[in-house]
C-alpha cells in the first residue's frame, strides 16, 4: 500500500523515499504524526484531475442514470418508548 517514515529518515535518504513512492504513497510524520505524502507526479496528476464541475454540480446528478426512488424510514417505525421498570 505505501510506506510510512519519519522526517529524519526522510531527510537521510531521499533517494530511498522516491524510490518508496515507486510503490504507492509515502507518509512522511513529523514527532509521530503524519505530516507530508510524497506520491508520483502522474499519482498527483490523478488525484487533482479536473473532474468536469465544482462540487455542487458533481453532487447534483442530474440525468435518468441517477433517477432512483427513496422512501426513507418513519420515525414511528422504528421508535420505540423508553420503558423504565
Amino acid at each position: 500500500m505505501g510506506r510510512t517514515m519519519s522526517s529524519r529518515e526522510f531527510n537521510q535518504n531521499p533517494s530511498e523515499a522516491k524510490r518508496a513512492a515507486e510503490d504507492g504513497p509515502v507518509i512522511v510524520t513529523d514527532r509521530g504524526e503524519p505530516a507530508f505524502v510524497l506520491l508520483r507526479y502522474d499519482a498527483y496528476r490523478r488525484l487533482s484531475a479536473d473532474l468536469g464541475g465544482s462540487i455542487v454540480e458533481l453532487l447534483r446528478q442530474d440525468g435518468p442514470e441517477h433517477d432512483f426512488d427513496f422512501e426513507p424510514l418513519r420515525i414511528g417505525d422504528v421508535a420505540r418508548s423508553a420503558t423504565f421498570d
